[in-house]
C-alpha cells in the first residue's frame, strides 16, 4: 500500500468515524415563551447524548421546517401564561406538527405539555386529546399555581417532583398508541408518550428536570432524598425507543 493509498484510507476511516459518531441534534426552544433557566435546566440533561442547538427568536436559528428537520428532538420547555405566551409560539404549531407526523419527537415539559394541545396550542394529540390544569381536577393534593413538589406515582412508584401549576392530559387511548408513564395521586395523567403520524409526542406536567437550584429558590425540599433526573431520563428514552 503506497502512502496516497494509505492517506486516502485513514482520510476516508477519519470521515466515517465522524459521520458515525456524531451525536443526534436536540433542537430546545428558547425565547420568550421560555422561563429563565428551564431550557438550560434540560440542555444540561441531554447534552452527553445530544449536540444541543437553542432555537428561538433571539437565537442564531428559529424553530421552522428547515430547523426541525436536522433534529432527532425537538424540546418545548416550561414557560409562562399559555393566553400570553401563546402569540410568540403560535407559528411554530404547523411546522412541529409536521415534524413529528414525519417521524420527529416532540417533548413538552409543563408549558410544552400544555401546547401539545388546543386550547391554545399546536394541537398536537390525537383523537378527542386535550391538555388542562391538574390543580382544577378533582381531589388535586395541590390547588393552587405556587411552586412546590406533587406527588405521583411513576411506573406504580410513588415519587415526588418539583411542579408549578402543570398539566393534566386527558388523552384518547383509542386514537394511537399510548403508554402512560405517570399519573397523579388522584388517577389523572401526568406523563405519557403518544404516537402521532410516524413520529411520538412526550409530554409531562411537572419538572423532571428541575435542579437544586430550583428547590433552593423556593425553600423547597424533595421527600425522595434526589432530585427526579431519572425520571426525565426514562420519558425521554421511551420517547425516543
Amino acid at each position: 500500500m503506497n502512502t496516497r493509498t494509505l492517506l486516502c484510507f485513514f482520510l476516508t476511516l477519519t470521515l466515517y468515524q465522524q459521520i458515525t459518531c456524531a451525536r443526534p441534534i436536540a433542537l430546545i426552544y428558547r425565547g420568550p415563551a421560555a422561563c429563565k433557566g428551564c431550557s438550560e435546566s434540560i440542555a444540561t440533561l441531554l447534552k452527553d447524548k445530544y449536540k444541543i442547538v437553542y432555537a428561538g427568536p433571539r437565537e442564531k436559528v428559529e424553530v421552522n421546517a428547515d430547523t426541525l428537520s436536522t433534529a432527532k428532538l425537538h424540546v418545548q420547555p416550561g414557560g409562562g401564561d399559555l393566553d400570553e405566551i401563546w402569540p410568540h409560539v403560535r407559528q411554530y404549531a404547523s411546522p412541529i406538527r409536521k415534524y413529528i407526523k414525519n417521524g420527529g419527537r416532540y417533548l413538552g415539559i409543563c408549558l410544552g405539555g400544555y401546547l401539545a394541545g388546543t386550547e391554545p396550542g399546536f394541537d398536537l394529540l390525537p383523537g378527542t386529546g386535550q391538555t388542562d390544569q391538574y390543580i382544577t381536577s378533582k381531589g388535586a393534593v395541590v390547588t393552587s399555581e405556587i411552586d412546590t413538589v406533587v406527588p405521583l406515582y411513576w411506573r406504580g412508584k410513588l415519587r415526588h417532583v418539583y411542579f408549578q401549576d402543570g398539566t393534566r392530559f386527558d388523552l384518547d387511548r383509542t386514537a394511537a398508541p399510548t403508554q402512560i408513564l405517570a399519573t397523579y395521586t388522584n388517577g389523572k395523567i401526568a406523563a405519557a408518550v403518544q404516537d402521532l403520524g410516524k413520529g411520538r409526542i412526550g409530554m409531562v406536567g411537572p419538572h423532571p428536570e428541575a435542579d437544586k437550584e430550583w428547590y433552593a429558590m423556593y425553600k423547597l425540599k424533595n421527600p425522595d432524598g434526589m432530585m427526579s433526573f431519572d425520571l426525565f431520563y426514562d420519558l425521554v428514552e421511551t420517547l425516543m425507543a
